[in-house]
């Protein structure tokens, strides 16, 4: 199966990733979408350029484009545009289905081509997907929040084996989804058993909206080498 993935350098869309890769299935390119603002309702906008070098990192063709408008319908169109130039059996989605208002945009707007629109985990536990992330080796950044009980000190911060209980701590007690899913918080995998090299985070800056909701600004990173693949 030809397979396009929606991929914004967060951990959901790296897990389609490798989900696509042991099915085998045959990865065409990697479509990245970067808003030029902060509340588009489909597309992560903090750290999705850096998808650019990621994607050679994984080996794996890519596209990238921009967003300029806040409207489900006419973000999709963005979408549909790129693949009915570059066409595919399906485009995956990360996440186990809960971004009800991603998937089904994007459904419509592709159906009419006829391919298929799906997040490659849908109805797994959300808790067990994360700690399997992180007990492969992905290294995975919080760079964006918007919900209750989320604040500055998670931006930056990585979900790892010593924040994971503090994170379910809290989205139990605030009512977030405890993978960010519905848009309480965005993040970037810098290193993984899929990565060839590793991203380094030289320079960021926290950028707050609000008490509970700002992004990370990165400004310089760098990309280095492993000394060995796991």
């Amino acid at each position: 199966m030809d397979v396009a993935i929606l991929y914004s350098g967060g951990k959901d869309s790296t897990l389609a990733i490798e989900h696509a890769l042991r099915k085998k299935w045959n990865i065409k390119y990697l479509l990245s979408v970067k808003p030029n603002r902060t509340d588009c309702f489909l597309f992560h906008f903090a750290t999705v350029e850096f998808t650019k070098e990621l994607s050679e990192v994984l080996g794996l063709k890519h596209i990238y484009t921009t967003c300029e408008v806040a409207d489900p319908v006419k973000e999709a169109e963005i979408v549909k545009e790129i693949v009915a130039k570059n066409p595919v059996d399906a485009v995956l989605l990360g996440g186990i289905g809960l971004q009800e208002t991603q998937i089904r945009s994007i459904r419509d707007a592709l159906f009419p081509l006829g391919i298929e629109v799906f997040a490659t985990h849908t109805g797994l536990d959300e808790e067990d997907l994360l700690k399997e992330m992180i007990s492969k080796g992905y290294e995975i950044v919080m760079t964006e929040i918007a919900a209750d009980g989320l604040d500055e000190s998670w931006l930056g911060k990585k979900i790892d084996k010593d924040t994971i209980n503090d994170l379910k701590k809290l989205s139990i007690k605030y009512g977030f989804n405890l993978l960010g899913e519905g848009g309480s918080y965005n993040s970037l995998v810098i290193d993984g058993p899929i990565f060839s090299k590793k991203l380094d985070i030289l320079d960021s800056e926290k950028i707050m909206e609000g008490k509970n909701s700002g992004y990370l600004l990165v400004k310089k990173i760098k990309l280095l080498a492993k000394l060995y693949q796991r």
